[in-house]
């Protein structure tokens, strides 16, 4: 969950007190017959052994968590660590729970967890309906909500979601904690806030009122592939159907999660109708600026985000309401 490091699979080491260390080892001849390169690994059981661990092999560490984004890249040699620290065995890090009006998600929650747990069904909606979108069942097996987050991809559902929610990031390191919004986490490309040596602890999500409404919605090629275009949107109808606190939140449209203000504020106050719908969606066009990549150029980007605005929506119109 250290910014870029993705997140990783547990290893096959037996289950002991302290801190367990392994290291690949070259085959006979110096010729070492793997994709990877060779690397140290460290199991750590406490956030006091992973601060250690963090003091004694500085840049050269590496977290593990979920490891689904990590194994790739060491595969194909994108990272070099010098040591895998394996934070799977951290309480702290683990855990939903309801706290001071909050919806506490520990980082190390995997996907599969987070699609059947009922706190996530009753008070984030949004996410569990996440969940199918993203990868494969064994991806969703192993990969975690702090993993997704620290990598951010700009084609992954969860950081969409945790903007469209107005969620906190609890950031953990040596030197203290820290709290970030998650609208101010994601700085760029694979970039985020995460300084050097810190961690995220967990997500805050708060809980939503009963006048709360949340879809996601995305174009793909094939089902488990990276969205071409998304959106995670959130927002409050009033019995008028007034809108309230929009948040449309995109992905796959640029470097990160984009909060469609200008969209937004089309949105906000006015009663929900299709006057309403077209207003957002030509808002939308100052909100987003994609670039081009191997689905298409920029302007499919843009009408295929004009046109889940519009889906995504008409879901909460009164009559679709009422029908369902």
């Amino acid at each position: 969950m250290i910014n870029k490091a993705g997140c990783g699979s547990g290893a096959a080491c037996p289950a002991r007190r302290g801190p367990v260390e392994a290291v690949a080892t070259p085959a006979r001849g110096g010729e070492t017959f793997m994709k990877w390169p060779a690397i140290g690994y460290l199991r750590v059981s406490s956030l006091q052994e992973l601060w250690e661990a963090q003091r004694t092999h500085g840049t050269a560490a590496q977290i593990l968590a979920g490891g689904q984004t990590l194994l790739a890249t060491l595969a194909f040699r994108l990272a070099q660590p010098g040591v895998l620290l394996d934070i799977t065995r951290i309480p702290e890090l683990r855990g939903i729970a309801l706290s001071d009006g909050l919806l506490r998600i520990g980082a190390l929650t995997r996907h599969a967890e987070l699609g059947r747990d009922p706190l996530i069904a009753r008070h984030a909606p949004l996410i569990a309906a996440a969940v199918p979108y993203i990868a494969h069942p064994a991806i969703r097996n192993r990969g975690t909500i702090g993993g997704s987050l620290a990598y951010a991809d700009p084609a992954a559902e969860l950081p969409a979601c945790a903007v469209a929610l107005d969620a906190t990031l609890h950031l953990l390191s040596a030197q203290g904690e820290r709290r970030v919004k998650a609208e101010s986490f994601f700085t760029g490309l694979f970039s985020t806030a995460l300084a050097q040596g810190e961690i995220i602890a967990a997500v805050e999500v708060p809980l939503g009122s009963p006048a709360q409404r949340s879809t996601i919605l995305e174009v793909a090629r094939r089902s488990g592939d990276y969205a071409m275009a998304g959106i995670a949107a959130v927002l409050e109808l009033d019995a008028a159907g007034r809108v309230a606190s929009p948040r449309l939140t995109f992905f796959g449209v640029g470097s990160g999660p984009v909060l469609a203000r200008r969209a937004n504020a089309a949105l906000a106050g006015r009663v929900l109708d299709e006057a309403a719908i077209a207003a957002a969606a030509e808002a939308l066009e100052g909100d987003l600026d994609p670039p081009g990549d191997l689905h298409g150029p920029p302007e499919l980007k843009r009408h295929l985000a004009r046109v889940l605005l519009r889906r995504a929506l008409a879901q909460f119109l009164p009559a679709r309401e009422k029908a369902a």
